[in-house]
C-alpha cells in the first residue's frame, strides 16, 4: 500500500468512527481534517467534496460490513445456521462501532434528502435486503423453512428485529437486549419452519 493509500485509509477509519458517533452529515472535510490532524487542503485532495467523502465512508463501511458480517456467514452451513451466523455477525458489527451501525443512522439522516449520498445508501440497503431474501431461499432449499414462505416477509421481519436490537442496545442500553434478541430470533425462525 502506498503512503497516499495508507493516509486515505486512516481518513476513512476516522470518518467511519465520526459518522457512527455523530452521524454521517456531521462528517465534513473541516471536521475530519481536525480529527485526523490534517490540513483541509490535504484532506480535500483525497475526496474533492463533502459528498464524495460521505460516499467513500459508506463504501468503506460496506466493505467492512461484507468482510465482517456477510462473507463469514456465507461460509456457514446454509439454512438456519447461516441465518444465525449472519445475525450474530451483525450484532457484533453494531456493538463494535462506538455509536452503532452507520447504515441505521444514515438511513434516518438521508431518508428524505435527494442526492448521491442517499442513492448510494439506498443501493446498499437494497443489497442488504436482497441478501436477507437469499438466505431465506437457501433455508427453503435446505428444508429448514417451509416451501410456501414469503422470503420478502422474512427479510422484513429479520431486518426489523435487527433494527430493534440496535435501538435497545444503543439508545435504551437495556441490559437484557441480547437475551431478548435471541428469543425474538428463535420465535421468528420457528414461524418460518
Amino acid at each position: 500500500m502506498t503512503k497516499g493509500e495508507d493516509t486515505k485509509l486512516g481518513i476513512l477509519e476516522a470518518g467511519l468512527d465520526m459518522a457512527s458517533q455523530l452521524g454521517l452529515e456531521s462528517v465534513t472535510i473541516g471536521n475530519l481534517a481536525k480529527a485526523t490532524h490534517m490540513s483541509k487542503s490535504g484532506l480535500f485532495a483525497h475526496f474533492q467534496s463533502k459528498e464524495k467523502l460521505q460516499i467513500e465512508i459508506l463504501n468503506y463501511a460496506a466493505q467492512l460490513f461484507a468482510e465482517g458480517v456477510v462473507n463469514p456467514a456465507l461460509r456457514t452451513e446454509a439454512g438456519i445456521p447461516r441465518i444465525r451466523a449472519l445475525v450474530d455477525n451483525w450484532v457484533s458489527w453494531t456493538s463494535n462501532l462506538k455509536g452503532g451501525c452507520i447504515f441505521v443512522s444514515a438511513s434516518t439522516e438521508f431518508s428524505d434528502r435527494p442526492g448521491k449520498v442517499r442513492e448510494r445508501l439506498l443501493h446498499q440497503q437494497e443489497e442488504w435486503i436482497n441478501t436477507l431474501n437469499r438466505i431465506a431461499r437457501s433455508a427453503i432449499k435446505t428444508g429448514d423453512f417451509r416451501e410456501d414462505i414469503d422470503c420478502e416477509q422474512f427479510a422484513f421481519d429479520l431486518f426489523s428485529l435487527l433494527l430493534g436490537f440496535h435501538l435497545y442496545q444503543k439508545l435504551l442500553q437495556d441490559s437484557e437486549t441480547k437475551k431478548h434478541q435471541r428469543n425474538a430470533l428463535d420465535r421468528l425462525l420457528d414461524s418460518f419452519k
